[in-house]
């Protein structure tokens, strides 16, 4: 048995060998250059474990390349020796899922990046990304393995006529051949804001960010891009340079494209899904829609190599001030939410709080402290002046003294 420890975007690649060889100095390089899509392994071959191999994998005998993808999706299995061209073609071809997911690292080869990438080219105006969104969950995985169906339902179309295809899908079929649809899903726990930025939702938090509750609902959703036409008069414009440092912190860029976003509320059944996202294709392409530009979220890299997060960390002055105008836009996105005015309300009343109660703690002590010290100031009066007055002869008694008896004239 085979044990790989692999993120969840990661696919798994199994090298299977007769003689447990180690990996060979191009393989070893293909690894490190797609660590970033990929886990490898490899294993012996041995033919009373040829049962096992043959029922767990499809491997008919050894050497043998093995890529485990989605769950619930057949090996992908090549028999026989490979060379370096060999081996970085098939890693190539293989190191996606069958349903890819949406990362930073991703974004642009999918076409689903707001930088104005996609997969048709560059002189294509108009293109869709369908995203499944969610935290990981046995919901999700019912969902992507829904989305997997569609695509290929979608794919078998494809191969037909355009007279044969079902009125239905045949928008959505189309727009897939040409490259410009593309299917993904994204991990909502940790694209948090790119997930809760594209949804906007009440019921958002079921979707997005860390686990709240026991309610986990996955998303789909579609994000229409359109290329603007005055993106280069645009472009030129913002080039220019600030007047000041305050004037710098505050330039931001916006997205080169404009997106608007089509939330899916329907069941999960896939004619109706398709169905749904032929009639976004439909109007997306017929109708004049108006252009919405803003900055989106970035993704956030999910690197598994430590030494990619310190590498980071040394950032030129560009990148500083990148990073400086990028803070200043997120606290001016922030001061829109309509969150913010109470918070900072409760911030402030719970404030002057903390400071009139230490105020009057500081009062009540120093009254304390002077009236205990009123009572020992006057004893300390009192005293310093009974010693500036003499003793009189009559305060002190001697010790020999004695008491003599009045004489009463009288009596004599």
């Amino acid at each position: 048995m085979v044990a790989i420890t692999a993120f969840e975007w990661q696919v798994r690649v199994i090298f299977i060998s007769k003689t447990g060889e180690r990996a060979t100095p191009f393989i070893r390089q293909t690894a490190k250059n797609y660590r970033s899509f990929a886990t490898f392994a490899f294993a012996l071959w041995k033919e009373e474990e040829s049962t096992f191999w043959w029922n767990m994998f499809g491997v008919e005998s050894a050497p043998a390349i093995v890529f485990l993808k989605d769950p619930g999706v057949e090996p992908v299995v090549y028999h026989g020796s490979i060379n370096s061209s060999a081996f970085t073609d098939i890693m190539e071809k293989n190191k996606y899922h069958v349903l890819p997911q949406l990362r930073n690292v991703t974004a642009k080869d999918l076409g689903c990046d707001v930088h104005g990438y996609s997969r048709a080219g560059n002189d294509i105006k108009i293109w869709y990304c369908a995203i499944v969104a969610g935290r990981p969950s046995q919901e999700l995985n019912q969902m992507r393995k829904t989305m997997r169906r569609v695509q290929e339902k979608l794919s078998n179309d494809e191969e037909t006529d355009l007279v044969d295809q079902e009125p239905m899908s045949a928008p959505a079929a189309v727009a897939l051949k040409e490259k410009r649809l593309t299917f993904a899903w994204l991990d909502g726990e940790t694209q948090h804001r790119y997930c809760l930025f594209h949804i906007h939702s009440e019921h958002s938090y079921e979707t997005c960010g860390p686990r709240r509750g026991i309610t986990d609902a996955p998303q789909l959703f579609i994000v229409r891009y359109e290329r603007n036409d005055t993106t280069t008069d645009e472009r030129t414009e913002t080039k220019k340079e600030p007047k000041n440092v305050f004037q710098a912190w505050h330039h931001t860029e916006v997205d080169p494209v404009s997106t608007l976003v089509a939330k899916y509320n329907g069941s999960s059944e896939i004619p109706e899904i398709i169905r749904w996202i032929s009639q976004i294709i439909k109007d997306g392409d017929s109708r004049e829609l108006p252009p919405f530009k803003t900055s989106a979220p970035e993704l956030v890299p999910e690197d598994a190599d430590w030494s990619h997060g310190s590498q980071r960390l040394i950032s030129s002055g560009k990148n500083m001030k990148q990073w400086t105008s990028g803070f200043v836009s997120q606290i001016s996105n922030n001061l829109g939410d309509p969150r913010i005015g109470p918070s900072l309300l409760l911030g402030a009343l719970m404030s002057f709080g903390l400071i009139w109660l230490n105020r009057n703690r500081s009062t009540q002590s120093s009254q304390l402290k002077d009236e205990h010290d009123q009572p020992s100031r006057r004893n300390r009066g009192r005293s310093g002046l009974n010693q500036l007055i003499p003793p009189s002869i009559t305060d002190m008694e001697p010790r020999d003294a004695q008491q003599m008896p009045l004489l009463d004239s009288d009596s004599e």
